[in-house]
Parts: structure tokens; sequence; C-alpha cells
């Protein structure tokens, strides 16, 4: 390959993952919302995500080894609302270094937005053991548990064990209404 020609793949690399971490960055992932809507993006921020994509996916056909290449084509499958896609770059990743837990994270997200409920749970109690402070992977677990399994038991516990971890947080004040929303173990609303 010509000098020219890795320099314009290089370039457009960099542009395409600043586009992708400004997309991102504006609130078009959110892993911590209970329901997981559809891409109702619009239709420039679509185009620019099927660029990176077909960007990011010649780069990986050229450097497989390339682990952010593959994380950055999740993220783009991510926010344009592709799972299977998101999963099969994330697997990519994950081959190359399996103790990732934001990858680990993202990939349950959809898992989840599949259906794919015990997969989801699997990654999210991996990530969490990888870091037990990745709090991310906390709150999904019981989000998981909580509204999609109804296992009121599980996320209550996982909830609980996240407001010890994380008191004071925005996320831990969130995980506290749930809680409340809830009622006690035993299914009955608490005293007043």
């Amino acid at each position: 390959m010509k000098k020219e020609s890795i320099f314009l793949v290089v370039v457009t690399l960099i542009v395409g993952v600043l586009v992708g971490v400004i997309i991102s960055k504006t609130g078009s992932k959110s892993t911590s919302a209970p329901a997981q809507g559809g891409g109702g993006g619009q239709p420039a921020a679509a185009v620019n995500f099927q660029q990176n994509i077909k960007m990011l996916k010649d780069l990986v056909a050229s450097d497989p080894q390339n682990r952010n290449a593959w994380v950055q084509l999740g993220h783009n499958y991510f926010d344009s609302n592709q799972p299977m896609e998101s999963i099969e770059a994330y697997n990519k990743a994950l081959e190359i270094n399996p103790n990732d837990p934001d990858v680990l994270t993202d990939q349950g997200v959809m898992f989840r937005s599949l259906g794919w409920f015990d997969k989801a749970v699997e990654n999210f109690k991996k990530a969490n053991q990888l870091n037990p402070n990745h709090a991310q992977s906390l709150f999904n677990l019981g989000v998981v548990y909580r509204h999609d399994l109804q296992d009121l038991i599980k996320a209550r516990e996982v909830w609980e064990a996240y407001v010890q971890r994380f008191p004071g947080t925005p996320g831990a004040q969130q995980v506290q209404q749930e809680l409340q929303s809830m009622g006690t173990p035993g299914g009955m609303p608490p005293r007043q």
C-alpha cells in the first residue's frame, strides 16, 4: 500500500472515530434506561454512522487484530440500533481482550435489546466481577432482573449492593426510587 493511501486511511479513521465520539457524547446511547427504544435519530446522523461503519469494516478487514476498531464498530452499530452487528463486533473485541467491563456492559445492553436476558445477565455479572466499581454493569443487572425477568428478589439484592457501593450518586438516587416502588422484600408496600 502506498504511503498516501495509508495516510488517507489513518486520517479517515481518526475523523470517523471523532465523529462517533461526538455523536455518542451528545446522548444517543443510554445504557441505563429501563427500556431501549428504537433509533429515532436524525437522517444525517444515520449517514455518519453508515460512513463510520464502512470505514471501520474496511479497517478491521485489513487489520483484524485492531481491538479499538472492533470496539468503535460495535459502538457505531449500537448507536445506529443494529444489535446483532454490534454484538458480533463486540465479540471480536472480546476475543482480543475478554476482560473489558465497558465492552461487556455495552454488549449486555444489546443482548437485552434482543430479549436475550440470560446473556445480558451473564455479561453484566462478568463486567462487575472484573471491576466491582463498574456502576453501570451493576445498575443494568438490576434493570434486567426488575423489568425483564420480574425477579424482584434478585433486583433488590443487586440494587441494595449498588446503593452500598455508590452512595450519594445520581444512580443511587434512581435505584432508591426503584427500590421504594418495589415495596418491601415480601411484596408489601413500605410502612408509612
